[in-house]
């Protein structure tokens, strides 16, 4: 592989990089995902970026969401994050996946609590 071939490889594994940084900071994302027999994922030297395809003309994402906010706010999100880093490309977010709702601590508690008694 040439410098050049290099260069462009370690180019597009920061913009990779960049890009789940900015996704996994986005509120409504709990992380990147796959869906099963629809690969999305860049595919570096030595590694793959799953949950992110860097194309030519547009980038996909895909995540898995936290449970609450509105869907299409997420998808919001994560284009609002996504395209200052890929100007001219479409930006497509599919979201395979939504976490469940965490338990709050005190209800957790209480409800031990309540099952110690009887």
């Amino acid at each position: 592989m040439t410098a050049r071939g290099d260069l462009a490889l370690d180019s597009l594994a920061e913009l990779a990089d960049r890009i789940a940084a900015a996704v996994t900071g986005c509120p409504g994302v709990a992380g990147l995902t796959q869906i099963p027999g629809m690969p999305v994922a860049t595919y570096l030297r030595g590694r793959t970026m799953s949950g992110v395809a860097v194309r030519p003309a547009e980038v996909e994402i895909c995540v898995a969401a936290r449970y609450g906010p509105p869907l299409p706010q997420v998808a919001a999100q994560v284009r609002q994050a996504v395209e200052p880093l890929v100007p001219g490309r479409v930006v497509d977010v599919v979201i395979a996946d939504i976490t469940s709702p965490q338990a709050r601590p005190e209800a957790a508690t209480a409800a031990a609590g309540r099952r110690q008694a009887e």
